[in-house]
């Protein structure tokens, strides 16, 4: 049987026929639309071209936090793991998660409440912090949300795709229906991988305008 085995071709190729298959491609940026066709080729669900929200100048912050070597909050190791290594080593950037830190796990438990609600206070006080990747606990992001309250954070970006039944849904609307910068998904989708999807795929943008230069 013949097959492809070069990885850009095959990626490639999936990104044609995604783009192909979509209703109506046209209608975002070509910045979005990269976006999106990620996060459908890591999850092959069409659905997503329609789920993912942007405000308006998420994608402009969030390669900004790449090009200033910004740190990156994960809410999961497996966004950790997934988001691209070496275009995060080549741009200086540091990924982190703080669920399974030992202070974190113990005042989780003296407190009653979840490891990622604690996590992400921790996260909170860090200044170099300009990206928070959260796609498993919805009360991560409404923990964050509480600590910004009223003051917007200008430089900093929410990807903010948490997935499940309990608050998934109810925590993205809140953040779709806020001033914060973000990326996120309606509904009760998502996820650590479309986090990793959004994030690869920003990326890559950001390397490809450093080429265009």
């Amino acid at each position: 049987m013949e097959y492809i085995k070069r990885p850009m071709e095959i990626e490639d190729g999936s990104m044609a026929i995604i783009e192909s298959e979509m209703s109506s491609p046209e209608s975002f940026s070509p910045e979005e639309l990269k976006i999106i066709k990620r996060v459908i080729h890591t999850t092959a669900d069409f659905e997503y071209e329609n789920l993912v929200k942007f405000s308006k100048d998420a994608i402009t912050k969030l390669l900004k936090a790449v090009k200033d070597g910004k740190k990156i909050y994960a809410d999961t190791n497996m966004i950790s793991v997934a988001v691209n290594r070496v275009l995060l080593k080549k741009n200086g950037i540091e990924i982190v998660n703080y669920v399974h830190d030992e202070d974190v796990v113990k005042k989780a438990a003296e407190q009653g409440v979840t490891r990622s609600i604690i996590a992400m206070e921790k996260a909170f006080k860090e200044s170099e912090i300009g990206v928070y990747l959260i796609g498993n606990a919805p009360t991560a992001l409404l923990r964050l949300m509480e600590l910004f309250g009223e003051s917007i954070p200008k430089d900093r970006v929410i990807v903010g795709v948490p997935v499940g039944f309990v608050g998934a849904k109810e925590s993205k609307d809140l953040l779709i229906n806020s001033d914060y910068n973000y990326i996120s998904i309606s509904g009760r989708k998502g996820g650590s991988p479309v986090a990793a999807a959004i994030m690869n795929a920003v990326l890559k943008i950001h390397e490809e305008q450093k080429s265009a230069l």
